[in-house]
């Protein structure tokens, strides 16, 4: 069984938010966003651990942005088969094995006095009040790790735990092999232990103890205090054993909390991981949550972990994260990114992803780190290859856009194209700004050329934007002359009506260069400075110089020029990224000047 869908109403930062999730979905967003509420909501309702008391509503609970006085908090399960489950609930499933678990609380507006109560139900329209003593969790239960957790108390507790577990899961066999052997350590452990109370140094140290005990009371004369090796037990001594790291043939105590983290986690799955492999009929159904499972690891141990907590937990597992490595371990299909919607908060497509499988092997699984980046941008601003996402990165700082403190990501499609990055970005709301070359192709088997670059804003703009009447009117007028022409050369009622169809893609923050990044530049207010760079004098010469090693060259001349790129502010060159810095500001409520 599945939790499929979640929907708070009047809950903290959600006002009325629908979150479809997959069984694997990995939630992400910004700061102060929401995703820890989205957890505790689930929590509220799942996770045994929580007393009546802790879900008692408080009036932090209610939506904070109006005057609220009702929460719901909507659960929906599907495939629900488990015998466990149905033992409890089957009256409240459907035959389709569909079920609704709801928590609803209510304040007084004028009382302040808050009350809540459980529903469950088939459907929404056949929800029942059910007992607060939510009988449903001996079957049906939340395991949730959170990220302020206490990593050495839980690797002292559950070490404990794990051993008495593969204690329980011996054969007759191992039980009279493991008593042998106890009685071998036993022994062993008795020599010990009068080997170390006879060390000079600890007889020493108790006989200056007892002598002081002797002065303060005669209730307990004749028992000594000793220094005792804890030792005498076998099954003692084992059950308390310690985590340690061992090297070559020596052990060190396991320390770094990154290692620890790993560990905490490791243990975590190892003991949830016979409830789902045994084989066997559960006892009761796990939904796992774990809160920003890349706590101090390094970014490569960030990858491992999203694999292993996918692989490893082989039931609905619901992680939040900030990283972009976690982030790479998960289809674009299963993430859910939430944000502001002014003043609430929404998931992107209520959390069904559009971006389809297709579209995915169309990325050309670019989506490693830089890329992945995006998904935590406020707004990405799309560039054609390397020296132009050089360029863009390099302008921003001599301009004065602080890319980070905005969010801002600078991204170039450089061998896949605009349209899969596009399509991630709109699937999961995130705003984009195109920048792209003004490139005339040939017609292939034909004797005429096209605008390649403006026909690509414009099926930017049909593919992800709305139908904009002023538009189509200028497109209807204007878009047969983008091509047709018979030489590289348009005639210049072309290049009226391609100069007219570029103004018009500005509103939709896709930027046409006057032709492409090299000639752009040539153009442009240092235009000499890059002459003298190369030490020509013809601007074909320096143009083509630029091309000759793009990427190698934009680096070198940013190196030993990049205080010249202040002169660009007001160059129409710079307008994508003013555009950003105007859109990311809006985010945040800030002014731009």
């Amino acid at each position: 069984m599945l939790i499929t869908q979640v929907k708070l109403e009047g809950f903290r930062n959600f006002k009325d938010a629908t979150i479809n999730l997959s069984q694997k979905p990995l939630i992400i967003g910004s700061n102060e966003i929401g995703k820890s509420n989205l957890l505790y909501a689930l929590r509220i309702l799942l996770d045994k651990t929580l007393s009546l008391a802790d879900i008692e509503p408080q009036d932090s609970d209610f939506y904070v942005y109006e005057d609220t006085n009702e929460i719901t908090i909507q659960l929906k399960f599907e495939d629900i088969h488990e015998d466990c489950v149905l033992s409890k609930l089957r009256e409240h499933v459907s035959d389709k094995g569909v079920m609704f678990l709801v928590y609803h609380a209510t304040r007084d507006p004028d009382s302040k006095r808050k009350s809540f109560h459980f529903l469950v139900g088939r459907s929404q329209d056949t929800l029942t009040d059910i007992e607060s003593n939510r009988f449903y969790l001996r079957v049906l239960c939340l395991r949730f790790i959170g990220s302020k957790r206490d990593l050495f108390s839980f690797i002292r507790r559950e070490r404990k735990n794990l051993i008495q577990d593969a204690k329980q899961e011996r054969t007759d066999e191992e039980i009279s092999l493991d008593n042998t052997l106890l009685g071998k350590v036993e022994s062993k452990l008795d020599e010990v232990h009068e080997s170390v109370s006879s060390l000079s140094y600890v007889r020493k140290a108790t006989e200056s103890i007892n002598t002081e005990l002797e002065q303060l009371s005669i209730k307990n004369l004749g028992q000594d205090i000793i220094f005792d090796t804890g030792a005498s037990d076998p099954s003692e001594f084992v059950d308390n054993l310690r985590l340690a790291a061992q090297i070559g043939e020596r052990t060190l105590a396991v320390g770094g909390d990154g290692r620890n983290n790993q560990i905490h986690l490791a243990l975590w799955a190892a003991r949830n991981r016979p409830v789902i492999d045994s084989g066997e009929e559960p006892l009761e159904v796990n939904i796992f949550c774990i809160e920003e499972p890349e706590s101090h690891l390094h970014p490569h141990q960030q990858r491992k972990l999203a694999r292993y907590l996918s692989e490893t937990l082989q039931a609905q597992v619901i992680i939040t994260s900030h990283s972009p490595q976690i982030t790479c371990g998960f289809p674009p299909t299963s993430v859910i990114r939430l944000y502001d919607n002014k003043p609430d908060t929404l998931a992107a497509g209520n959390g069904s992803n559009p971006f389809i499988e297709q579209k995915f092997i169309e990325f050309g699984y670019r989506l490693n780190i830089i890329p992945a980046e995006a998904f935590f941008s406020s707004i990405v601003l799309l560039v054609e290859g390397p020296s132009e996402e050089l360029f863009y990165k390099a302008l921003a700082e001599k301009i004065g856009i602080d890319v980070d403190r905005l969010n801002i990501s600078i991204l170039m499609v450089d061998g896949v194209g605009f349209e899969p990055y596009i399509s991630l970005l709109s699937s999961l709301n995130i705003d984009f700004i195109v920048r792209t070359d003004n490139d005339i192709f040939k017609v292939p088997r034909r004797d005429e050329y096209r605008f390649a670059g403006v026909q690509r804003g414009v099926n930017i703009y049909r593919t992800y934007f709305k139908e904009n009447e002023d538009f189509e009117l200028v497109l209807a007028e204007h878009e047969n002359n983008l091509s047709g022409f018979t030489t590289q050369e348009p005639p210049p009622e072309n290049l009226a009506s391609a100069k007219k169809i570029i103004d018009e893609l500005e509103d939709f923050d896709i930027y046409l260069a006057e032709v492409d990044l090299e000639n752009d530049l040539i153009k442009s207010e240092i235009g000499e400075v890059l002459n003298q760079f190369f030490n020509t004098f013809e601007v074909e010469e320096t143009v083509a110089a630029m091309k000759k090693r793009k990427a190698t060259f934009m680096f070198r001349f940013l190196r030993d020029n990049s205080e010249t790129l202040t002169h660009l502010q007001d160059n129409a060159i710079a307008s994508p990224l003013l555009r950003c810095e105007e859109i990311a500001s809006s985010h945040y409520g800030a002014q731009t000047d």
